[in-house]
């Protein structure tokens, strides 16, 4: 297509190839001339366009760089964020941060250290962002690379020394010459050169340049201050004259009157006496006119018009006058939004060539406080939500880019103003404390939810009847019969004319209960609620009041021969859950690691690659490295994350049952859920040291010459051996540590009349350690010590691994008179 040419004091920089069709346009009078070219594509010999052929890069720079302070400002406050910003190597994560990185490729010394002898990294990678911004052909950078394969230095070419070659048989490019400066034409393979270029939309061969879409612009500007200048230099008019008679005055006075009329901007101001004819004597007025006053209308749109054409909002050029420091702020985001980022990935996408499948470099931009201002709008929306009860603790975690926790508390919705949870699950419900129907089935506002109990159990109104707070409990609608349904369950005939009502049917019922507690009959029915368990089939109101009663008889405190102990089921249950999921884990974890040996990223540059033909230069003598190959930080996050949820919900139910055998109601504290996350941080560890004994394995296997075959056979006799040993060892402790840390925690909360006693299996497994604290009652937060060390419960994670592991010992709470009773 046609293209137009908007640098007018620059129109010499693009000179088409013939044939060109030249169309001449004039503007003013002939031999002052603005002359608008128009080309219908300039070709090579190859039959491709080559639109920038004539872009002069010398004259740019001169002309239009460094003459103009808005393109000169404009490509310096581009330019300087790559020279400032590191150069990162990893894949996963999100924008701000990778979940791997590398730290030793070779990129990253030569981007980050040391481009080459001359250059410092930040040197160069600022020359390369501002030719990439003022060369129509883009910037080519030469690689050069060790015998190895390895990048060892790299070095800018001048882009108006460089031509790419099409190749005739299809390729885009055959090779690169390069003139140098004593007149050598040097032919450069492709893959020693990344040539970097914004692309044009038609032409392979030639990239875009915010200067051209500017010339003109950036030419008025030019041309107005070096008028304006020579203007001030030349001009001779002073501000004002006045013109006297001068037939009397001889020639030296005619002369000296004159030379007052001197030009130059030191004689600006002054007025001036001259002769006007025989007794005449006038004044004229030589102030600013119209015409002089275009000057500054014409700069500032010049000035406008560059800054937009590079996308360079004025206020980061450094005049932020006439805004705000929110509207400052917003511009500065715009600027890296749309400017600065593109920029970046453009530059840092010419070296992923270099990079094996998966990794990417890019620049971090983590530090970039501009880029924060999207993400504080995003937690302070987060936090409003949160507020009002439309997310969870959990879900603003995740906005705000923090790991959620994950358990009952941080998963429930908190409803303003009284902050009442809405349970995600039965299972949080039970763990919150929050009464619902068990026989409906249902949590409120979830997916199938049965019916439509409230999340909170409130407290019956003053006077209210029994009969309405025990069919609220229930989720049934009052009944008119529930007086006759008491008296039924209380073995009498219903008497309306004695007691007309179930409010005073469950009054006499209450009396009968060996506990008298404080409070009306719906208070009652309320606490009821909060441990109310499924029954069998759906009942009457008599039903339901037999099992509110016998929910009041258990809420009366424990005596100090009644207590609580886990049991050999909850050590069982929770350790199969885990065994289930190690097994799982590690059966993955063997395939992915025997995958990752025969991958070419992993094999490359080792003696294990099978090069592809004779120029293949990825083939080494090295090992392959075990310690890379098993990537033991990552399985022990996912060991982490896998195990976290299921050892949070053991200490959860763990936690509830102990609270309500000691208080009577299920409460669960947040410490409860932190033996389950301090557990699986246990087992993460040990599986990291797993870990490190196979890559020791690989490593010593590799001492002597094997092959990929030999080395997978490692993998699978390592995993044969430890596994099934691993797996038993790991699940029993992380159960006891979690159920007994869980129950501990629980424990807490029940007051400080809590004792509890260490209780051993008592068979010959026992260690001495253990049988010398077998029946040692403490208060409950009092850690047991022994052989010099402290545990504070049987499975202890924080404690030392000879005190803990194949530990099978749980503790007995009871409720005693005084918390300082030892034994």
């Amino acid at each position: 297509m046609p293209q137009r040419q908007f640098l007018p004091g620059l129109r010499r920089l693009l000179v088409p190839r013939p044939p060109v069709r030249l169309e001449e346009k004039s503007a003013g009078p002939i031999g002052n001339s603005y002359v608008s070219m128009t080309y219908a594509g300039t070709t090579t010999v190859w039959g491709t366009e080559n639109r920038a052929a004539g872009w002069d890069l010398d004259r740019v720079i001169e002309e239009g760089y460094e003459r103009s302070i808005w393109t000169f400002k404009s490509v310096e406050a581009i330019s300087k964020h790559p020279s400032a910003l590191t150069v990162e190597i990893g894949r996963g994560g999100d924008e701000r941060q990778f979940a791997e990185t590398l730290t030793d490729h070779p990129l990253l010394h030569v981007l980050n250290v040391q481009a080459n002898p001359l250059e410092r990294a930040t040197v160069f990678k600022k020359r390369l962002s501002a030719q990439l911004l003022l060369s129509k052909k883009g910037a080519f950078v030469e690689i050069t690379r060790s015998r190895g394969g390895t990048v060892t230095r790299l070095d800018l070419l001048p882009p108006n020394r460089v031509e790419p070659i099409p190749d005739s048989r299809g390729d885009y490019v055959s090779h690169f010459e390069f003139t140098t400066y004593d007149g050598r034409v040097r032919e450069l393979d492709p893959s020693r050169v990344v040539w970097i270029r914004d692309p044009h939309p038609t032409d392979p061969y030639c990239g875009v340049t915010p200067l051209e879409a500017a010339g003109l612009s950036v030419d008025l500007d030019v041309k107005a201050r070096t008028y304006n200048i020579a203007f001030i230099d030349n001009d001779a008019r002073p501000s004002g004259i006045v013109g006297i008679d001068v037939d009397g005055l001889d020639q030296r006075e005619i002369d000296r009157i004159q030379q007052r009329l001197a030009p130059g901007a030191q004689n600006a101001g002054e007025t001036v006496v001259v002769g006007s004819g025989p007794g005449g004597l006038n004044y004229v007025d030589t102030s600013t006119r119209p015409r002089d006053m275009n000057y500054e209308a014409l700069a500032k749109t010049a000035k406008d018009e560059i800054l937009s054409a590079f996308g360079v909002p004025e206020s980061i050029v450094g005049n932020a006058s006439e805004r705000t420091y929110a509207n400052a702020d917003r511009e500065e985001w715009n600027f890296w939004q749309h400017t600065e980022l593109p920029h970046l990935a453009l530059l840092a996408s010419a070296f992923d060539l270099d990079l094996d499948d998966g990794w990417s470099l890019r620049f971090n931009t983590s530090t970039v406080e501009a880029l924060e201002f999207p993400r504080r709008q995003r937690r302070e929306e987060a936090r409003q939500e949160w507020n009002a009860g439309l997310i969870t603790v959990d879900e603003y975690r995740e906005i705000a880019g923090r790991r959620p926790f994950n358990v009952p508390h941080t998963r429930a919705l908190w409803i303003s103003p009284q902050k009442a949870p809405v349970p995600a699950n039965e299972q949080d419900a039970a763990a919150l404390g929050v009464g619902q129907d068990p026989a409906e089935g249902g949590v409120p506002d979830l997916p199938g939810a049965g019916g439509p109990p409230p999340a909170i159990a409130p407290s019956g109104p003053a006077g209210g009847s029994a009969a309405d707070a025990v069919a609220e409990a229930r989720g049934q609608a009052p009944q008119a019969t529930a007086a006759a349904d008491v008296a039924a369950a209380r073995g009498t005939a219903s008497d309306p004319t004695a007691a007309d009502t179930a409010a005073a049917a469950v009054d006499q019922a209450r009396s009968n209960v060996p506990l008298t507690l404080p409070g009306d009959a719906a208070a009652d029915v309320t606490a009821a609620r909060t441990t109310l368990e499924p029954p069998t089939a759906h009942g009457d109101a008599a039903t339901d009041v037999d099992a509110a009663r016998s929910r009041i008889e258990r809420k009366e405190l424990p005596r100090e021969d009644d207590g609580f102990e886990v049991t050999d089921s909850d050590f069982d249950t929770a350790a199969a859950a885990i065994t289930a999921a190690l097994t799982a884990l590690l059966a993955r974890q063997e395939g992915v690691i025997t995958a990752r040996l025969h991958a070419p990223k992993f094999r490359k540059h080792t003696r294990y690659w099978e090069p592809d033909g004779d120029t293949d230069l990825r083939q080494g003598d090295g090992p392959i490295d075990g310690a890379r190959v098993v990537g033991a930080a990552r399985w022990e996050e996912e060991t982490v994350s896998t195990l976290a949820p299921i050892l949070q919900q053991t200490a959860v139910t763990t936690a509830a049952a102990l609270s309500r055998s000691m208080r009577g109601a299920a409460t669960v504290p947040p410490s409860a859920a932190a033996a389950g996350l301090a557990a699986s941080t246990m087992a993460g560890r040990a599986l990291t040291a797993l870990l490190s004994d196979l890559a020791e394995a690989l490593d010593t296997a590799q001492s002597e010459p094997v092959t990929l075959h030999d080395l997978t056979d490692t993998v699978a006799a390592f995993y044969r051996a430890r596994s099934a040993k691993f797996i038993a060892l790991l699940a029993e402790s992380c159960a006891v540590a979690t159920v007994n840390g869980a129950a501990d925690a629980a424990a807490e909360g029940a007051g400080p009349t809590v004792l509890r006693t260490w209780v051993t299996r008592g068979d010959t497994r026992v260690r001495p350690a253990h049988m010398e604290l077998n029946g040692t009652t403490l208060p409950v937060g009092a850690p047991y010590t022994v052989h010099g060390s402290t545990l504070r419960y049987p499975g202890d994670p924080f404690a030392p691994a000879g005190l803990t592991l194949n530990c099978r010992c749980r503790l007995r709470y009871r409720t005693g008179p005084s918390s300082r009773e030892t034994s």
